[in-house]
């Protein structure tokens, strides 16, 4: 979000009027999907210099839609170079160069792997400052099995990809080749027998995606193209979503939900008589939200005072066709409202969405385990607040003392549970189902000791307003 907004004012510094904001694989399948007037699902592979990106994207009728997004931003053309680096100097036998032959060497491997594109073998030749005289050859199959690991590291984000899609590699119509690293015919052959096929490469990778940029400028701009109008859809890479009471993340959007989209669900109130309610947007795909990422905080006054669980708080997240999130509160009864658009400080490189997601593998029976706990504690409260209030208002009138102390009783216990889970014990997923099966079973003895007293309460108000 904060990429995309930066790029967005960016472009107004520079005096430029941005339309909409493209993600590079999309604006690749743009230039493909309008110059072959294709439809099926589409996989882009983006292997530039310093990264690399996948994305599986369905044609149907002039509408793009992106289904699945991955990548390594830490993998690309530049690896290759350094492979070549590597060979070159253990090849020579030669002493560790100087900064300034070592960045002559670079260039030299550079110019080799463009070199061996479109021919079979490449001279690497470099007089260092020693008076040390390199001199290899290097030919296609020497490079192909240098950097199969490189490639193969390609691979994984693409099944990744195609398994968010739920997508096998044969379903996929098409491959759409972008970026100079593409060029290297051991990535083109990888490519080509992953998915059984011969990738997508009539257009100039290093200038696809300006082209399909151009193509969506050209239609925003009013331009038509002589075809039918067409629609593009992308998606969030993380879900979005609310902290509740207990800290617990409540997700209103999905992560791959296609955008521009607009989510609403209802919300109410933990105490009785609340007026204000403080909202917390949240980024991740974990259950507590210690281990997400916070997006925004702002406050909705003006709440009616009723009693806990009656108000109606109706909390709506827009996203925009540029990816930008704006969140709305509103309570039903009065109307009044509270608005923030999010507009954080740092962006998300992508390896950190990659991260988030591992973790949101990696910790999922954890975060179970936290968040039955955090809902146990949540009703053990509530169930306290609600007997305490009665207590108070109708104890002495409706109760024996020795009914009084064996209530009073049952609540210590509830207190004495959710004591020890404020303490911070429970740690381990079996300690946390621990305690949350001693606060189900406090609560369950506390339930049934004030259910004669609930009786009575609610006898006392029928007989009232009768």
């Amino acid at each position: 979000d904060a990429q995309r907004q930066a790029t967005k004012d960016a472009a107004r510094l520079a005096g430029l009027n941005v339309l909409r904001l493209l993600n590079e694989p999309t604006a690749a399948a743009i230039a493909y999907g309008l110059d072959n007037a294709a439809e099926g699902v589409y996989a882009v592979y983006d292997l530039g210099g310093g990264t690399f990106d996948i994305s599986i994207l369905k044609l149907t009728k002039g509408v793009f839609e992106v289904m699945a997004t991955g990548g390594d931003s830490a993998l690309g053309g530049d690896d290759f170079d350094h492979r070549i680096y590597c060979w070159v100097i253990e090849q020579a036998h030669v002493q560790p160069l100087s900064m300034e032959d070592a960045r002559r060497l670079m260039m030299r491997c550079r110019e080799a792997k463009e070199f061996l594109t479109n021919n079979a073998e490449a001279p690497i030749s470099l007089r260092l400052d020693s008076g040390e005289m390199i001199d290899q050859k290097l030919d296609v199959a020497t490079f192909a099995s240098i950097t199969q690991t490189l490639v193969s590291k390609t691979l994984q984000p693409v099944k990744k990809a195609l398994r968010d899609a739920g997508l096998r590699a044969d379903e996929v119509k098409g491959v759409v080749m972008v970026g100079g690293a593409t060029r290297m015919p051991q990535v083109q052959k990888a490519v080509g027998d992953f998915f059984r096929q011969e990738p997508l490469t009539n257009l100039d990778p290093d200038k696809v995606v300006a082209l399909g940029a151009a193509t969506q400028a050209n239609l925003l701009a009013g331009n038509k193209t002589g075809r039918d109008d067409w629609l593009l859809l992308d998606v969030i890479p993380l879900s979005l979503g609310l902290e509740t009471m207990g800290g617990l993340t409540e997700k209103v959007i999905p992560r791959n939900s296609t955008i521009p989209t607009a989510r609403a669900q209802e919300f109410t109130t933990f105490k009785d008589g609340q007026t204000a309610m403080a909202i917390h947007v949240v980024q991740g795909e974990r259950e507590m939200v210690a281990d997400c990422r916070s997006l925004a905080r702002f406050e909705l006054r003006g709440i009616p005072p009723m009693v806990a669980g009656a108000a109606r708080i109706r909390v709506t997240f827009q996203i925009d066709a540029d990816g930008l999130l704006s969140v709305n509160a509103i309570e039903q009864s009065t109307g009044v409202q509270a608005h923030v658009e999010v507009k954080p400080s740092y962006g998300l490189a992508t390896e950190t969405v990659a991260q988030m997601l591992q973790s949101a593998l990696s910790g999922a029976e954890g975060d179970a385990a936290a968040r039955m706990l955090r809902e146990a504690e949540v009703d053990a409260r509530r169930l306290l607040d609600a007997t305490e209030a009665a207590l108070h208002e109708d104890g002495d009138r409706l109760l024996s003392p020795p009914e009084q102390f064996q209530i009073l009783k049952a609540m210590q216990g509830v207190a004495d549970v959710l004591a020890q889970c404020a303490e911070g014990e429970g740690t381990t997923p079996a300690e946390q189902k621990g305690l949350r099966d001693q606060l189900r079973q406090t609560t369950s003895q506390l339930n049934l000791i004030t259910t004669p007293f609930a009786g009575r309460r609610m006898d006392a108000r029928v007989r009232q307003a009768l």
